[in-house]
């Protein structure tokens, strides 16, 4: 079926030799006992994606994530397992697809459109398109080589999306554009889903994965580790980045269905969270704009020369809406005794709009829970925000505007 992926136990192994003589003893002696170590990159890789769906996957650098892309796209040989694509596969696994550094942008455009199945007829017709997207001007009548990254993989992304393909494979290679053209290809993108277009794309971006996929697959030491919402991969994948000696990660599936995730070594602990209205009573259902309080109690199980404590609040795909912490806001907590207990309260005009949110909790030392993680708790509250006095209006954010209007005024 056209836009179909299907992935079954799928991988890649290379030899290793200790020397170059036991390489050519092997060869010579091709029946004698084996002179090399075999080495999985990617073992047992198993998904499927069925058309218009969309799939991140994600995974530490050394996890396997370019390598099963070269498998699936065909530019690798698996050593066990198959790949089934329907339809017209377009990729951008690496930045200027090949293009030839001597030759102008311009002839470039044909040889990579070419290769991906296009005629020179209907790259004639495109190159206007292909041009005005790129956006790139007199340097498409250049040579390549005097390109910048970023150059090359607008003109890339470009030529590879020139006309809607069935499936789309997406690398890390968008990251190296600028913030507009990033925001240009993820709209391109968006309009490619919505018209029945399959995704599968890599990358660290949080925001993309969230906004972008239906699911997502976190690969490790070249295994598929967990599959599931990009939520709640993306906040296992987040636990891992920060795990250190004495860490545990764990997760569990709450009464609202979503999976929670927690990290940390259990220095220190969140036990109770709630968000209070102006009166000071917890409520899980509070009105845009309304004074909010968040309150949060601690228990400190060890001696700690420093702690921070922080917290984001997400939309309900798991994105990023604000975040803070005590580190930040220069309210240092020092000297903390093993058995102490603190009670955080951080108040704010709730100028949200109307929806499912959540609260992240951390507490580390220093800025981030990247260099000490006492605990990371994902979905710690989930509350609900509802419109009620304020007139319609769209969006995530709560910035009413005062409107005047003049009349007779020249430009």
């Amino acid at each position: 079926m056209n836009g179909s992926i299907r992935v079954t136990s799928l991988g890649k192994a290379y030899r290793r030799y200790p020397n170059h003589r036991a390489r050519l003893l092997e060869w010579l002696m091709p029946f004698s006992k084996p002179r090399h170590e075999t080495i999985w990159v990617l073992k047992d890789i198993s998904f499927s994606v069925a058309p218009g769906q969309a799939l991140g996957i994600i995974g530490i650098n050394g996890a396997g994530k370019s390598t099963l892309l070269k498998l699936i796209t065909g530019t690798t040989v698996p050593s066990v397992g198959t790949v089934q694509m329907g339809g017209r596969v377009a990729a951008m696994l690496e930045l200027g697809m090949g293009f030839h550094p001597d030759f102008t942008g311009r002839q470039n455009v044909f040889m990579a459109g070419q290769l991906l199945g296009m005629s020179v007829e209907e790259l004639q017709q495109l190159m206007p398109e292909i041009e005005a997207f790129a956006e790139i001007g007199e340097y498409l009548d250049q040579p390549v080589r005097v390109y910048s990254s970023g150059m090359q993989m607008r003109l890339g992304f470009s030529v590879a999306t020139a006309r809607r393909p069935d499936v789309l494979i997406v690398d890390e290679a968008l990251s190296v554009g600028d913030a507009y053209f990033q925001h240009k290809s993820f709209e391109r993108i968006r309009g490619f889903r919505a018209q029945g277009t399959t995704l599968l794309i890599v990358s660290h971006d949080k925001g993309a994965i969230q906004s972008v996929c239906d699911r997502a697959i976190l690969l490790d030491k070249g295994r598929v580790s967990k599959e599931g919402t990009p939520e709640e991969i993306m906040d296992l994948y987040n636990a891992m980045l920060a795990e250190r000696e004495g860490e545990s990660v764990t997760q569990a599936t709450l009464d609202n269905g979503k999976v929670q995730t927690i990290s940390g070594t259990g220095q220190a602990r969140v036990e109770h969270i709630a968000l209070l209205k102006e009166d000071g009573e917890a409520a899980e259902v509070h009105g845009v704009g309304s004074r909010v309080t968040l309150q949060i109690d601690v228990a400190v199980h060890d001696a700690l020369d420093e702690l921070t404590l922080g917290y984001r609040i997400k939309d309900r795909l798991g994105q990023n809406i604000f975040g803070t912490n005590t580190f930040h806001k220069l309210k240092p907590l020092t000297g903390m005794r093993a058995g102490q207990r603190l009670r955080v309260r951080c108040s704010f005009p709730l100028n949200l709009g109307p929806g499912s949110y959540s609260v992240a909790t951390a507490l580390h030392s220093s800025d981030n829970h990247l260099s000490a993680n006492y605990e990371w708790r994902d979905l710690a509250l989930v509350f609900e925000v509802m419109n009620l006095k304020h007139s319609y209006f769209e969006g995530c954010t709560w910035l009413d505007p005062e409107i005047t209007i003049e009349e007779g005024v020249a430009r």
